[in-house]
């Protein structure tokens, strides 16, 4: 596993945390007949390499290669497709009661962080499991450690469990963890009885109607194997605690957790080794260069994210503004509404979330955001493709599902100099706006240190052609205009899918044969939907080809190489644009 990371860029820590413990749930259970489902699923490395995918592991998430996560078309023994949070144990226990009704006795195993134990919807799984009386095996992976540190009085509570002697005790007694009146539980137990407040899990989860087992080594294979043995015979809904370090095996991850978390390619040997070379900023930097300026000129800014601390680029902001700095944990749906309260009483709350993952919190976003039009702004990363990470992490859909949300507004910046200014732009609102910016760098467009805005709603013309205008949505901006020069055609960077810039779209239906709309969104429901819309409402007929994301799932890969195969580099749009004047004639 180490070799094939280190090759290809991956996930390593989480994965050298469950090695042990993938191989007592496979020896244990009669897999794929048992079915495990994985809890975000970027810990299953190993789970690939026991389960007949070890020799194509040098084409892990390399195009056409296997996915990072779990992927039901590419083995039997991934029987959940998962890469978002918290969804284990709802579909472990949707298997769990389709084999009771078709009369299939099989155990269903789901297996789940702490940090993904923070999320609503494992606690609304477990609620509906525990009044089910069915062979499920809830695992959960303990090790203190999500993406970003875990937060939230559960993790508290969890980890005054396992601090010092008696998370030693804990690893000592393993073995014993299934005898009658095992030493931790006595010891539990008189603490329960004699110190307010502190509890065992055995109270948390046996609420819920589970049988509570452990906490129990998670490295140690001579207590994972006669546990799960022991569990494997009893009835009704189990929860096994067990605990386990990232990067397990591995000194420089063991060390260094959220660094080894998903490293690119690197020597095992040497280690993660620091570019000296002047990199250019990325989107995400940008935005948490950005946040800092402006949390220090407006005392209002509060800084809001779902458990993503390093990758919405938080880091700095946390630390220079520790008061209004707010990790929820990986709870979208309350991220939202959280903003939301936070707005009603005069903040302007700053959400930093993927593109994706507040695809989790929409109603929130409909309901208890724009219809009290509450000024809170949507820093939204990894827009459009996203590469090694896939679909299931891919920002295709925030233009089509935000812009018809009423008082919802949607920036679309060129590069990274209008990121800045563009988040300044919604953050003066009065309302709602989403700012979308992709994964990595842009150009490198020098980035001003002012913090002064862009106007609302208002696009511009930045390659005066002829015939054809190209309507450009974000930063694909780059490649439209080389496209543009051997075009001769007229590039406008639109930077709002809502509002559109009417007026200037009416100019350009005026004085142009046609019009070519260019998005790193999907196409149903999209920016060029939005022009079409617009059109057909100014009774303007012209000609409109629409490029951007087709009506399918993109798998992983290299995003460069992904949108080419799609038609969205400079020679992908000049081709489109060309077949489709042919056409027109």
């Amino acid at each position: 596993m180490l070799d094939s990371v280190s090759r290809t860029g991956g996930h390593l820590s989480s994965n050298l945390g469950t090695v042990e413990l993938t191989i007592a749930l496979h020896y244990v259970f009669n897999t794929p007949y048992d079915r495990i489902v994985w809890d975000v699923g970027h810990q299953t490395y190993p789970h690939k390499i026991l389960t007949g995918r070890r020799d194509r592991m040098g084409s892990l998430r390399q195009f056409g290669g296997i996915s990072g996560f779990p992927k039901r078309d590419e083995s039997e023994y991934d029987t959940f497709g998962t890469a978002h949070s918290s969804t284990s144990i709802s579909a472990a226990l949707g298997m769990a009661v389709a084999a009771r009704q078709k009369g299939e006795h099989r155990h269903s195993i789901a297996v789940i962080g702490d940090g993904a134990m923070t999320a609503g919807m494992a606690f609304e799984a477990l609620n509906n499991a525990g009044v089910q009386d069915v062979p499920l095996l809830v695992v959960l992976n303990d090790n203190d450690m999500s993406i970003s540190p875990p937060v939230g009085a559960l993790n508290r509570y969890l980890a005054q469990l396992m601090s010092g002697q008696f998370y030693a005790a804990a690893k000592q007694v393993g073995k014993q963890v299934l005898k009658n009146a095992p030493p931790l539980f006595e010891l539990a137990k008189r603490l329960e009885e004699h110190a307010k407040g502190m509890v065992v899990p055995a109270t948390l989860f046996e609420k819920f109607g589970f049988n509570y087992v452990g906490p129990i080594d998670g490295h140690d294979l001579d207590s994972l194997i006669p546990t799960l043995e022991n569990i494997k015979h009893l009835k009704g809904p189990q929860f096994l605690h067990v605990v386990t370090k990232k990067g397990q095996g591995y000194k420089l991850a063991e060390a260094d957790p959220v660094a080894y978390h998903g490293p690119g390619k690197f020597d095992p040997a040497v280690g993660l080794v620091k570019s000296t070379a002047p990199a250019k900023p990325t989107f995400t930097q940008v935005f948490g260069q950005w946040l800092c300026d402006m949390a220090a000129q407006d005392e209002r800014l509060v800084g809001i994210t779902p458990a993503m601390r390093e990758g919405s680029g938080l880091v700095e902001f946390e630390r220079r503004f520790p008061g209004r700095y707010h990790d929820v944990g990986i709870a979208e749906q309350h991220a939202v509404t959280f903003a939301a309260g936070m707005a009603c009483e005069g903040l302007k709350p700053v959400v930093a979330i993927y593109s994706t993952f507040l695809q989790r919190g929409y109603d929130q976003l409909i309901h208890d955001v724009a219809l009290q039009n509450l000024p809170v702004v949507f820093a939204l990363d990894r827009a459009g493709l996203v590469g090694a990470d896939g679909a299931t992490h891919a920002g295709a859909y925030d233009i089509a599902y935000l812009r018809c949300i009423p008082n919802l507004a949607v920036a679309c910046p060129a590069d990274e100099a209008e990121c800045r200014a563009l988040l300044t732009t919604a953050f003066q609102q009065n309302h709602p706006v989403a700012v979308r910016y992709p994964r990595g760098s842009g150009t490198g467009v020098p980035v001003p240190s002012h913090l002064d805005p862009l106007p609302y709603g208002v696009g511009e013309v930045r390659r005066q052609g002829q015939g054809v205008a190209l309507l450009v949505f974000g930063t694909l901006l780059a490649p439209a205009l080389v496209a543009a020069e051997a075009l001769n055609a007229t590039v406008a960077n639109m930077r709002w899918a809502k509002p559109l810039d009417v007026n200037l779209l009416r100019e350009l239906a005026r004085t142009h044969t046609a019009l070519v709309t260019v998005e790193e969104g999907c196409l149903p429901g999209g920016a060029g939907s939005a022009v079409l819309e617009a059109l057909q409402t100014l009774g303007i007929t012209v000609p409109v080809l629409t490029l951007g994301l087709p009506d399918v799932f993109i798998d992983h890969g290299d995003p460069v190489a992904l949108l080419a195969q799609q038609g969205l580099d400079a020679p992908g749009i000049q081709a489109s644009v060309l077949r489709w004047q042919a056409g027109l004639k």
